[in-house]
């Protein structure tokens, strides 16, 4: 059984489409490459310039606005854009596969709803692309008990050391409340638990089950 990352491993040295680059053909005619009629079919609203692997650009969206300019980085990331653009663009920009030259993340992601909204994207590989993921999910969801053991072992057995470099005395890991934002991560946290027992109209005698915020500093 192939995962999409097995698959992506044995692409990088094909070409999308019948071109070397996201915008050309091989003998530099104009762009047919896959994932070039796929953009033009997305990119409606604002001004989206992409350079591929090969430095090739190409403008895309009705030309208003300020141009968001991104860069793919290479080829793999490129087939990852077409096989599965949802989850791609994200791990690509982690990766630093997929950078941003002008503009920035917020632009980017505001071109992007502008265009997309919330919709399922509906592309080419897209059938597949989701039958592919139901597949998976089959086995990565796989959890008995001794397998859910280790999950919760490698998730939690880890020294407090570590937790002390990001989180407060009573190890909340639930988001803190900057009533002005100048709060230390102490008082954001007291702070926090203090909104939720005013919202929930807490009273002396009155007992809370903590279940996902931390340590049990609710206690």
């Amino acid at each position: 059984m192939h995962t999409l990352q097995n698959v992506l491993a044995r692409l990088p040295q094909m070409s999308i489409g019948n071109g070397t680059s996201l915008h050309q053909k091989a003998n530099g005619g104009p762009g047919k490459g896959l994932l070039d009629p796929i953009l033009r079919g997305l990119i409606r609203n604002g001004s989206l310039r992409v350079i591929d692997w090969s430095g090739s650009s190409e403008a895309y969206g009705d030309g208003q606005g300020e141009e968001i300019v991104i860069r793919i980085h290479d080829r793999k990331t490129g087939w990852r854009l077409l096989l599965d653009p949802q989850l791609g663009a994200g791990e690509a920009y982690m990766d630093g596969k997929l950078t941003i030259e002008r503009g920035s993340l917020h632009d980017f992601l505001e071109l992007l709803f502008r265009s997309i909204g919330l919709k399922s994207l509906n592309y080419p590989l897209s059938g597949l692309t989701e039958r592919l993921r139901d597949l998976m999910r089959v086995f990565h969801q796989f959890n008995p008990v001794s397998r859910s053991r280790r999950n919760v072992a490698h998730h939690y057995d880890l020294s407090d050391g570590l937790y002390d470099l990001f989180l407060d005395a009573d190890r909340q890991y639930s988001c803190g409340y900057f009533a002005t934002g100048k709060e230390t991560l102490e008082e954001c946290q007291e702070l926090k638990k203090r909104h939720i027992a005013a919202k929930l109209i807490l009273r002396p005698g009155d007992r809370v089950l903590d279940i996902g915020s931390g340590w049990g500093g609710w206690g």
